[in-house]
């Protein structure tokens, strides 16, 4: 159960990181500045694999639509890929990848939308960082400093997410769940080094939860993704914000999975989470609006 009595003794215990304060930045072609409180990153798909179905959209205008809707509605950031990252989606390649995503980026980032692209290509980032991308959610490993300094010279940012393997897709087994939070601040330390020496300047983590999980959807699954979000301000001791997936629990909301996200971003809050990444805007607005009246 999540009470007060199991939540303090984590706070406690960890009190250093939860009280540690995180960078701030701003994206000054875009217009954005991200302190420290929690804003939105929208899903915009261009997989027609991907399991929300809501935000598939099969054609360019049904994808300006989206992101033009999801600005409205309250996102900071409209997050465009072009693969899923579940085990049995299809494999894009990076050319159809940046062919996909270049016109959807091109003309939000005309409408001054600040766009963050996912893919764990280095070459689809760097691509679409040219065709006007403002951020990288890197879904992968990439040791190449060339990269960071490209994203260093467009003034863009990046969110590191954590993958035991290589990447969202080569199929690794997350550590157990008490274990997990050691594993990252280790991963993440390696890879904050390499981005910033690069000159990178503006970063999130991402404890990528919703990676390589193995865990059919049922209780274990909820029980350690609700787990993960209530500890990711343990990576606040990294020094820069945190970015979590909302999760969806379709075993545990059934036919009312849509309001799930707005369950899991009252937890990303309560954790201290920078930026959420949903596929429910106009439903998790108004939790992360509480900020400013609480």
């Amino acid at each position: 159960m999540i009470s007060a009595d199991r939540i303090l003794p984590l706070w406690l215990k960890y009190r250093d990181a939860l009280e540690t304060p995180v960078r701030t930045f701003d994206f000054p072609k875009f217009g954005r500045r991200f302190e420290d409180r929690t804003y939105q990153m929208g899903v915009l798909n261009l997989s027609a694999d991907s399991t929300y179905r809501e935000t598939v959209c099969h054609t360019f205008e049904a994808a300006l639509y989206r992101g033009r809707r999801m600005t409205l509605e309250g996102a900071a950031m409209v997050d465009i890929g072009a693969e899923s990252t579940g085990d049995t989606a299809d494999i894009v390649s990076i050319e159809r990848q940046i062919d996909r995503m270049r016109p959807v980026v091109t003309a939000l980032a005309e409408e001054n939308i600040l766009v963050s692209v996912e893919t764990y290509h280095p070459e689809v980032g760097v691509a679409l960082l040219e065709a006007g991308a403002g951020v990288v959610n890197l879904t992968g490993r990439v040791d190449d400093p060339a990269f960071y300094e490209a994203i260093a010279s467009h003034q863009a940012g990046v969110v590191l997410c954590y993958t035991p393997g290589e990447n969202a897709r080569s199929g690794d087994y997350l550590p157990p769940a008490e274990d997990i939070f050691d594993h990252q601040l280790t991963f993440f330390r390696e890879r904050i080094g390499i981005a910033t020496d690069a000159g990178v300047e503006r970063l999130w983590v991402d404890p990528g939860f919703g990676f390589a999980l193995h865990l059919p959807d049922g209780p274990d699954r909820i029980r350690y993704q609700t787990d993960s979000i209530l500890q990711s301000f343990r990576l606040r001791a990294l020094g820069w914000p945190v970015t979590v997936q909302l999760t969806g629990a379709v075993y545990l909301f059934r036919d009312e999975v849509r309001v799930a996200q707005t369950s899991a971003a009252t937890l990303a809050v309560l954790s201290k989470a920078n930026l959420v990444r949903s596929h429910e805007v106009s439903r998790v607005q108004p939790v992360l609006n509480l900020q400013d009246f609480a």
